[in-house]
């Protein structure tokens, strides 16, 4: 049996051109998180019953007041209504990344689902859009219309189509980073375990059984990209929204 690296299972929707198929174990693989996210939401949401204050309430508050320090320092007093969103959209994105930690997706399991949902190409661009459109509607109602836009224009007219091409790579940029490191961690993952069920051997030595051990660590480092990428993911968003509600604009 072997893996197919980048391979997805298919449902077809009957719809034409590109959405007559979708990728099922990304969209089930991301349902089951979206409910792992409700359920540690509202496990975290219970212990605000409690007139004590607990480790749960001091990180999660922890949490919070950093990305709100993020947000107004980069956004100034604009930034508050955005400040939810950047929580959420970090730890969503944080969850999606270390799904695929959980050995799920190998072909020995059957299982239709499994992977890093943002390991599909489709997720990573489907968040970075979500950004672009809420920096492109903010700075339109920042500027009270379309005049958001001149700035495209600075500080020559002349840069215009390079200040549009410079817009569009910022999504862009977000979904490859995004995409590519996530993808790149079982990517790896996949090498090993092909190694150790094949049973290599290089004369007296025993690559299979040598490179046993190297899960253990590749899933170490896996879960820290994880935690980096939603990082880098969630500020990049914040500091591209700052550009888009600057006062030039």
């Amino acid at each position: 049996m072997h893996e197919q690296i980048g391979s997805h299972a298919v449902w077809h929707t009957g719809l034409p051109g590109m959405l007559s198929t979708v990728h099922s174990d990304t969209i089930i693989t991301t349902w089951i998180v979206m409910a792992v996210s409700l359920v540690l939401f509202a496990w975290i949401g219970n212990s605000y019953r409690s007139a004590f204050v607990n480790k749960r309430q001091t990180f999660v508050e922890g949490v919070v007041n950093y990305f709100a320090d993020l947000a107004y320092g980069s956004i100034g007093k604009k930034a508050e209504p955005f400040v939810p969103f950047f929580i959420a959209l970090t730890t969503f994105i944080f969850l999606l990344n270390e799904f695929g930690s959980f050995p799920l997706k190998l072909e020995q399991f059957h299982l239709p689902f499994g992977g890093s949902p943002t390991a599909d190409l489709n997720t990573a661009a489907a968040y970075a859009v979500l950004v672009f459109v809420v920096i492109q509607v903010s700075g339109i109602r920042n500027a009270h219309g379309l005049g958001f836009y001149k700035h495209l224009a600075k500080p020559f007219a002349v840069m215009l189509p390079i200040n549009i091409l410079e817009e569009l790579l910022r999504p862009t940029t977000l979904a490859l980073r995004l995409f590519f490191n996530i993808f790149v961690g079982e990517l790896l993952l996949f090498v090993i375990v092909s190694i150790i069920t094949s049973q290599i051997k290089i004369g007296a030595f025993n690559l299979s059984i040598a490179a046993a051990i190297m899960p253990f660590f590749l899933e170490i480092f896996n879960f820290l990209v994880g935690v980096l990428q939603a990082f880098v993911f969630g500020l990049l968003s914040i500091v591209y929204l700052s550009l888009a509600l600057a006062d030039e604009h």
